[in-house]
Parts: structure tokens; sequence; C-alpha cells
């Protein structure tokens, strides 16, 4: 039915805007906070998984601990800026020493998110010897392997639905192998001769929350069953994918612990006629959190232009790789340092930005020293920047009695009175934007007094000498654009021919764009335009030379085939990659501009 403000009646729906944010909690927090918009989120909750039981001499080997219970829930509602989340431990071996339920593994403890709790795994059975004494593994979120003749622990104990687990395996001739703990997608398996069950598959849930995800995204497996040593050929359990321990094959060898933050099983124990094993102990839980971009139903315009003041309405977002890359510093006796080099590809944390326009600054190379006796240190380069990364300009190179300078790899230092390199990766960033440049030679260390090197990207500057000028570091590779090229080398340092040193011993420059360093008349090398590279050293005993000036940076973005780019001025570019990239757009920038993402 129509309103009169042009908007349609229909179920009021709440809003959502997470921007896709996934955080995955491995420590329990009395405040998990929550960003400013966000109303949904998907959770996986994982407990703790159980320990393995204990074999023991003389009696039998043990069964393998269940993993913690795994629960997730879609389009959950949040209130309020933050909640406190429970991450669950695993349980403890069994530790006897006697046979019965002290040698039984303990449960895992409970995981919890909001109204969400998931069950601990149950602990695998311990040793027994008594074929009419029942030694059951423990029921809990997936259940313990049994041993000797007992029955598995249940899965999915307090039920819940969908379930959170399955039940531990049994074991077969008593005594002999036990079974493995129960999984989050699977049964433990159950015992044959001469080998234990196999612990319980964990279930992946990258479907949900996407790649990147710790441990592959799978979690939740059960532990493997130890067996007793009764020939070369026994062979204990193999945990389940997703973090499970694998049983132990020989007694005293202690079974495998289940995975930290997986909720994986622990091991059950191993069991001879000379020596019993510990089970290993359970994987630690983990809370994994999507913070939800959702707009479902039919608005009527108040509502949705409510939700958009608000800050509460979604808007498109990108998760897009980065690589920013600083320019060089010119070279003066020492090479100039290589520009700082950051970036997220292959495999870092992408950077999630919303459709609009983005500004883009890429950082020119520092000038090389001046033409002069001596010349003093050479210019830094200038920072490249996209959004919240900032790569910091390479420090400028020493000469005679001045030092190298700190940036985003360090310059090289002067060769005469003035060693001291400058550092790099200043300020500090993780992973390190660059290093240090190399030391110059020092006073007294004719006759060629050899500057330092500038630092790269991939290593520290080279050494100066009395004979020869240190090497500019080497840079880094990166395939950001699909195909690898290197960024980011230190110059060369520069060498005095004056007292009979040939030119040729200046310092190569690094690999990455750095310049040669010279020695005689020549100006130094220019670091390599659009690499960062840094300025190669001079000889300062030649007025009419200067230090080669550093190379200016580069920004290159990637994002998803579904992404739209657009790069401004003219001179910048975007292109789509072929198979196998996936038509990904990889937007590269040599002079500053703006990224619009759409």
């Amino acid at each position: 039915m129509a309103k009169i403000n042009g908007g349609i009646i229909g179920v009021i729906n709440p809003t959502s805007f997470g921007k896709c944010t996934v955080t995955s909690v491995t420590a329990s927090t009395p405040a998990f906070a929550f960003q400013p918009g966000t109303r949904l989120v998907s959770a996986a909750v994982v407990a703790g998984g159980g320990g393995g039981g204990r074999g023991i001499q003389g009696a039998s080997s043990a069964g393998g601990g269940g993993a913690g219970g795994l629960r997730t829930c879609s389009s959950f509602p949040v209130c309020g800026a933050s909640i406190p989340i429970t991450i669950g431990a695993g349980g403890a071996s069994g530790t006897g020493p006697g046979i019965g339920p002290s040698s039984d593994g303990v449960n895992g403890n409970p995981s919890i998110f909001s109204t969400i709790t998931s069950a601990g795994g149950g602990g695998g059975a311990g040793a027994c010897s008594s074929p009419g004494v029942s030694q059951p593994g423990k029921p809990g979120g997936s259940g313990g392997g049994a041993s000797y003749v007992g029955t598995a622990g249940t899965g999915n104990t307090p039920p819940v639905s969908p379930p959170q687990g399955n039940p531990g395996g049994t074991a077969n001739v008593p005594g002999l192998t036990q079974g493995g703990g129960g999984g989050a997608s699977a049964a433990g398996g159950n015992a044959t001769v001469p080998k234990g069950g196999d612990g319980g598959a964990g279930s992946d849930i990258t479907p949900i929350f996407g790649p990147g995800l710790p441990n592959s995204g799978v979690y939740a497996g059960g532990g493997g069953g130890g067996v007793y040593n009764f020939g070369p050929t026994t062979t204990g359990g193999a945990g389940g994918t997703g973090g499970g321990g694998a049983g132990s094959s020989s007694a005293p060898t202690a079974a495998t612990a289940g995975t930290a933050n997986t909720g994986g099983g622990g091991g059950g124990g191993a069991g001879s006629s000379s020596t019993g094993s510990l089970g290993g102990a359970g994987g630690s839980g983990i809370v994994i959190v999507k913070e939800l971009n959702k707009a479902s139903g039919v608005w009527n315009l108040k509502s949705q232009f409510s939700a958009v003041k608000s800050g509460t309405w979604p808007t498109k977002t990108f998760s897009l790789d980065y690589l920013v890359v600083a320019g060089g510093a010119g070279g003066a006796q020492g090479g100039g340092g290589a520009g700082g080099f950051r970036t997220s590809f292959p495999g870092g944390t992408k950077l999630s930005l919303n459709i609009g326009s983005y500004p883009i600054t890429v950082g020119g190379g520092g000038n090389g020293s001046a033409a002069t006796l001596g010349g003093g240190q050479s210019s830094p380069g200038t920072d490249s920047i996209f959004s919240t990364i900032t790569s910091t300009g390479g420090g400028g190179a020493g000469s005679f009695s001045a030092a190298g300078l700190p940036g985003g790899s360090g310059g090289g230092g002067g060769g005469n009175g003035g060693p001291a390199a400058g550092s790099g990766n200043t300020p500090p960033a993780s992973p390190s934007q660059g290093n240090n440049g190399g030391i110059g030679s020092g006073f007294g260390a004719g006759p060629g007094y050899g500057g330092g090197g500038g630092g790269g990207a991939g290593a520290v500057g080279g050494t100066g000498t009395g004979s020869n000028g240190g090497a500019g570091g080497n840079g880094s590779s990166n395939s950001i654009s699909n195909s690898p090229v290197t960024y980011a080398g230190g110059g060369g340092g520069g060498i005095v021919t004056t007292y009979g040193q040939p030119a040729a011993n200046a310092g190569a420059g690094g690999s990455g764009g750095g310049g040669a360093g010279t020695g005689g008349p020549p100006a130094g090398t220019a670091g390599t335009v659009n690499t960062g590279g840094g300025g190669g050293g001079r000889d300062p005993d030649f007025p009419g030379n200067n230090g080669g000036n550093g190379g200016s940076g580069i920004v290159i973005v990637r994002g998803p085939s579904t992404a739209g780019f657009a790069a401004a001025p003219g001179t910048n570019t975007v292109t789509t990659l072929p198979a196998p990239a996936g038509g990904c757009k990889v937007a590269t920038f040599t002079v500053s501009g703006t990224l619009t993402v759409s």
C-alpha cells in the first residue's frame, strides 16, 4: 500500500553496517567491542577439547579426547557497544597413576558468546585391565574415545540443534587399541588391530567467514586413540582435521596435544608391559565473529533515511591488497636509503574500504648531495600514502663527518669521520618497512674512505671500507601486479679516488632500483624511477659531481573482479588481470592522484 511519502509498508528489519569485518578471539575478554554500525553478526563458538586418557603399565592404552563443541549462528542481533566472550581451556590428560577414572582425560571447558554456549569436549577413557569393568569415554561437545570394553562418550551433550559434535569411537581387542575422540563433523574412529581409532574430523567454517582464518578455518577435530605395544606395527590413531592430536604409538612417549585455539581433542596415551604414557591435553577454544552488512526486507523511506543517518545502513565494502613504496633518498658519500616498503600481498591483512574516492600520495625521491667539496648529507625521500598505510621516505646518506639519516630504510654512513649509518624501519611498522644503512669506513680508513651502502627493503646496506664502497641493501620482490618486480633497493656507497683507489671499487646499487656509487668525476647513479631505490654515493673530493637522486615511489592497489576502479590523473593506470588471477583489478599509481572504488 502506497504512503503519501512515497514509501511502502513492510516488515521492520534491523540494519547492520559491520563492513564484513572478521575477528578471531583467542582469549577471554570482558568486553569485545563492535564497530559503531554493527547490529548483526555471524559467530562460530568453539569450546576447549577434551584431554586424552593415560595409558598404564601392564594394563591398557587410552582413548582420544573429544573435540570441543562447535556452534555457529547467523544474523545474530547484538545490542550495545560490547559483550563478554569466554574462551574455554582444553582439558588435561588423565594422570593415573592407577587404572580407572583417575586415568581418564579431563573434559574441556565451555566457550561462550552472548547466549550461545558450546560444551567442552569429553575426556578420553583411561586405562583399564579388568574385562568386567567398563571404562567409557566421557560425554561432551564431542565424546571421548573408549578404552578396553567401555562405551564411547556421547557427543552433543547437552543437546542443542543443530548438533555441536559427535560421539567418540569404540575400542577393539580389550586393552590393545582404543577409540578416537569425536569431531565436529564426524564420529571418532573405532579402533582396529593394530591401530587406534582416528579422531573424528572437524568442520570447515570458511563458507561462512571466508578465507584467511587461523588453522585454515577448520576446527574441532577429535584426538586419536592410543595403543598397547604388543608388536612393532602398532600405531596410534591420527588426530582429526581441525586440531586433533595423534594418539601415542609407543610408551612412554606422550600423545600429541590438541592444537591451541582449535578445540581439538588430545590424543590417547599408550601402554606396554613395562611403562605407560600420558595422553595429550585438549586444545583451547576460539570464537570467530563476522560483523555483517545487512539491510534485508522492505523499507519505507523514513526508516531507510533514519538508518543511513544513524550509520547502520550498509554500504558496499571491498577487501583490497596494497603495495606502498616511498621515495628513496639521494646519495652523498654513503648510498641513499630505500623508501619504506609496506604490502599486504600475498597473505597479509588487507584494507577494508567502502565505495568512494581515496587520495593517494606517491613519494618523490630525495636530491643527492651538492656538487661541492664534501657536499654534506643528501635529502631524504618523501612518504607514500594510501588510506591508513604510510611508507616512510628513505633516510639521507652521510658524507665526510656527517652520519646517515633514519628513514624507511636508513642512509649509508660517510667515509671519513662520519661512519654512523641511519636506522631503518623508522618510525617502526610491523612487518618492518626497511633495514639499516651500512656504516662508512671512518676517519683514517684510507686510501678509499668508502661510504656505507643505503639500506634496502630486503637487506641492510653494506659496510664501507678503506678499499671499497658498501653495496646497497637489496630490495624485496612482489607480484601484486601479477608479475614479480623488485622494489626499494639501497644506493651503493661512493669511494675516494684521490689516493689511488679505482672508481670501480664503489658500491653496487641494491636490487630493486638502487643506484650505484661512483668514484672520481662522475655523479652518483640515480635510483630507478617508481621503485623507491636509493641514489648512489659520490666521491666527495670532486666538487663537480653530485650524489645520485633517489627514485620516486609507487602505490599499487589490487581488488576483486567485482570491484570497480578508476585512477586519476591519466598517467596512472587500471588493468584487469587474466586467469588464473580471476579478473582482479589492479590500479597502479606512479604519480599522486585519486583512486575511486565502486
